[in-house]
């Protein structure tokens, strides 16, 4: 059993209801959804394109996948999920929109945003005595030749290379493309993704992953509402 500490929409909020769509499974429930259908994409294409995301599903990860280190439990972890939760402020995601990180696709800002790189380093930290070390065979999965001298770090003090002054928010939507692909499957995105980001997207929630097994696709186990129960907006 493994477990991340992330970022989705509700269930019901329309970024949700378009995601699961275009990766073909509701990270929520599980169950598979139908892929739409867009100009200049077929639907085997998109099934083709979203295999890797779709295991993970619709997310922004902010504490990546761990197993429980020795002596922790899973009620802990919720608990203190939801005592941090409590401690922290809902965040406007600043022109959340289609774009592209190297070869692959997904939901980018469109500029920096201190306040989410701020709860994503402050997730790494609380949550770190909840995870197991990597063992040398996760290391070597990660390619750790590849990386830069500060992911390698981080991926030894922190069991990931890309947080801190490293993180990036993004909600990934693709495998990695060809460039000659770039044009076609970007246009589709846009218009799929563009009505649903017209209004502000806020992280007011943390959500708990979990992976069943290895290999296994991640499900929402729980979401976690940001901020004081006092101060939180009932829509």
């Amino acid at each position: 059993m493994r477990y991340a500490i992330c970022f989705t929409p509700p269930a019901g909020d329309p970024l949700a209801h378009a995601a699961a769509r275009w990766l073909g499974r509701n990270v929520f429930s599980g169950e598979a959804e139908e892929h739409p259908g867009l100009k200049g994409l077929g639907v085997h294409e998109i099934a083709f394109h979203t295999a890797l995301p779709r295991r993970f599903g619709f997310h922004a990860t902010f504490k990546a996948p761990f197993r429980l280190s020795e002596g922790s439990s899973e009620s802990a972890l919720l608990r203190e999920i939801m005592h941090f939760a409590g401690r922290m402020e809902p965040v406007v995601l600043p022109g959340l929109t289609v774009g592209r990180i190297g070869d692959v696709y997904g939901l980018i800002l469109g500029r920096p945003c201190s306040s989410v790189d701020y709860l994503a380093a402050s997730i790494v930290q609380a949550f770190d005595g909840f995870r197991a070390p990597l063992s040398e065979v996760e290391i070597e999965r990660r390619n750790p030749e590849r990386l830069s001298a500060p992911q390698f770090s981080n991926l030894s003090r922190w069991g990931h290379a890309y947080v801190m002054d490293e993180f990036r928010f993004h909600m990934t939507l693709t495998g990695p493309l060809l460039a000659r692909d770039f044009p076609r499957i970007e246009q589709a995105l846009k218009s799929h993704f563009d009505p649903v980001l017209a209004e502000p997207v806020v992280v007011t929630n943390l959500a708990l992953f979990v992976e069943t097994e290895r290999g296994a696709p991640f499900t929402v186990h729980s979401l976690h509402p940001l901020g004081r129960v006092s101060s939180r907006k009932i829509a």
